[in-house]
């Protein structure tokens, strides 16, 4: 029996090459013969990078950047792949992966610290351009973790763009100051490596499932924050449509990383695509799961968002495509049998019951990941 152990991260207890080794080493010691694959996942959020390393064997390049306020400075850094890496049925040599969260993701901020108005994503175009200026051919760029709302305004300007106000002069640094902004200027000379933005949502940029209405709150924005950031968004998206020919607002996917993806595809001629779908074909799952009996899969929680472009459907649906068995564990399960049926998963574990506290399950993530592992592959793997 093969079985493909394709874990994601549990966010804040497990990698998801710590995850996949747990689960692999469970299934090992009840059944020593199963011939077991470790596939660690991700979506495109934050993990995707070490993630994508320990599938390819790529290398960390550190750099120190600007982190998501401007008065930090933060050792980031990007993935670099010198092998040929496939992807959309094409082979990518001297690829890069940007994840922004290393530079402007919300784990770099207290909570204290949180406020879309001041955070930036002008780290992460510096990581764009050290990765161009290392010799990428083409930049991925996971999107997943931001603590900012900018419309990428910030990584842009880091890329050379300049940002006008009415005076002529440079706007500051923060989602606050893009309402600000009155004249775009494009950088003399510029080009980029193509570079693609890995994406888990379909939300546009503006409205009420934009960034500002979605995904702000949980970045520190109150309500009357939300409502100048959106104001903001849609000045933005406008100014992009004037001066230079390109809708940014409507584009599915686009509110992204409080619109970073729609500002990529504007001023990056970055191009959106699913994350998971990416990091399947890069870490060569595709081609493992064609004569599996098992594939595992699991995150820190098993939820509604689950169904929509996260490593869980994403595998679910390339197991479709094969008759694969998909099972999943979970640190929690939120959806009822019917619903994960629906998905075509054979079984689901969580590892938090009901009786079980969050700060219990999160302190003792492994030996909880094991145990389920167990009774999981007891239940499942064997006759």
């Amino acid at each position: 029996m093969k079985i493909i152990v394709a874990m994601d991260s549990f966010k804040g207890s497990l990698t998801a090459q710590h995850a996949c080794r747990i689960v692999a080493e469970a299934f090992a010691s009840v059944l020593p013969d199963l011939e077991i694959v470790a596939r660690p996942m991700a979506d495109g959020g934050e993990g995707t990078a070490q993630t994508m390393i320990a599938a390819r064997g790529g290398k960390w390049i550190a750099t120190e950047v600007t982190g998501p306020l401007p008065e930090m400075r933060v050792e980031a850094g990007f993935a670099f792949f010198e092998d040929r890496l496939r992807l959309s049925s094409a082979e990518c040599p001297q690829t890069a992966l940007v994840e922004m969260a290393a530079a402007s993701g919300m784990q770099l901020l207290s909570a204290e610290q949180l406020n879309p108005l001041k955070t930036t994503t002008y780290g992460t175009g510096q990581l764009i351009k050290a990765a161009a200026d290392y010799g990428a051919k083409r930049i991925l760029l996971a999107v997943g973790g931001s603590a900012t709302v900018d419309g990428g305004v910030g990584a842009a300007t880091a890329l050379g763009w300049r940002f006008l106000d009415s005076r002529g002069n440079q706007v500051g640094l923060g989602g606050g100051e893009i309402e600000r902004i009155c004249k775009i200027i494009r950088p003399e000379g510029f080009a980029l490596p193509e570079t693609c933005v890995l994406c888990d949502v379909k939300n546009p940029l503006c409205g009420s499932d934009g960034a500002a209405r979605i995904f702000a709150p949980q970045k520190g924005a109150t309500p009357e924050m939300v409502n100048q950031l959106e104001a903001g968004l849609r000045h933005l998206a406008n100014l992009v449509s004037e001066q230079l020919d390109c809708d940014i607002a409507n584009i599915p996917g686009g509110g992204a990383a409080g619109g970073l993806a729609a500002g990529a595809s504007a001023f990056m001629n970055a191009t959106l695509v699913p994350g998971i779908e990416t990091v399947i074909e890069a870490s060569g799952l595709r081609e493992d799961i064609k004569n599996a009996d098992w594939v595992i899969t699991g995150e820190g929680k098993f939820d509604a968002q689950s169904l929509h472009g996260k490593v869980v459907s994403g595998i679910a649906e390339l197991a479709r495509g094969t008759k694969t068995k998909v099972g999943v564990i979970a640190g929690s399960v939120e959806l009822d049998a019917k619903q994960w049926r629906q998905l075509g998963i054979t079984d689901a574990v969580g590892i938090r019951t009901r009786q079980m506290s969050l700060d219990y399950a999160l302190n003792h993530c492994k030996e909880l990941l094991w145990e389920r592992a167990v009774e999981f592959a007891r239940r499942n793997l064997t006759l």
